[in-house]
């Protein structure tokens, strides 16, 4: 499809689906919280064909399970899930970092640059609500560049599949958020050079440092 082309309108499935998955990944629905399809339509206003539509995809994606006389509840991750999960990230954007060295144009490193500038200026200002979903983006452009057919899909699956509470952001402290950004220029200096191996080696470190963060918080 073509920029200019519309889109087609999101069905009420997905929109159901988009909600509960952002609820779950943000964790503004907890792990352990029970989901019933008619209190979910209620509160998005749909009838419950979509919402169960919609439950039916998050079990696939294993971010809620079904249990005897309990129906649909959201999966409650422990510490070995956590560790697992951070792993696979590492491995998985730390593979994009070092195909995206070999293959980036100006143009994307330029992008690049542009969006952890406008990091560290919201950093600088003390708007560090906008910083998580910045460096995802950061994250899921180094991979789009470096895995395009396939790296990009599995990335924004390992990432959606565990959800990260607000309160155990590591943007929200100032030391984590210098040692990460100061990550991002590392990343970026190898990707400008070329420097596929070091690319993937920052990479890797990056992603295992949030996740040790994560796991003291």
């Amino acid at each position: 499809m073509s920029p200019s082309e519309p889109r087609p309108p999101m069905s009420k499935a997905d929109y159901v689906y988009s909600v509960l998955l952002d609820d779950i990944r943000s964790a503004r629905i907890p792990g352990g919280t029970a989901l019933r399809a008619g209190e979910v339509a209620k509160r998005l206003g749909v009838s419950v064909t979509p919402v169960r539509e919609a439950l039916r995809r998050l079990e696939k994606d294993r971010l809620i399970s079904y249990e005897a006389h309990h129906g649909a509840t959201v999966v409650d991750l422990g510490d070995e899930a956590l560790a697992e999960y951070y792993g696979l990230r590492s491995v998985v954007e730390g593979l994009g970092a070092r195909l995206a060295a070999a293959r980036i144009t100006g143009a994307e490193l330029a992008g690049l640059r542009e969006l952890h500038d406008a990091m560290a200026a919201d950093f600088a200002q003390g708007r560090h609500d906008r910083l998580g979903e910045q460096s995802r983006l950061f994250h899921l452009r180094i991979v789009d560049i470096g895995g395009p057919a396939f790296l990009g899909g599995h990335a924004r699956s390992v990432r959606n599949s565990f959800p990260v509470p607000a309160g155990a952001s590591l943007w929200l402290d100032a030391a984590q958020v210098r040692a990460q950004l100061e990550a991002h220029e590392g990343i970026l200096a190898a990707l400008e050079a070329g420097d596929g191996e070091t690319a993937e080696r920052i990479m890797i470190d990056h992603v295992r440092r949030a996740g040790e963060y994560r796991q003291r918080q």
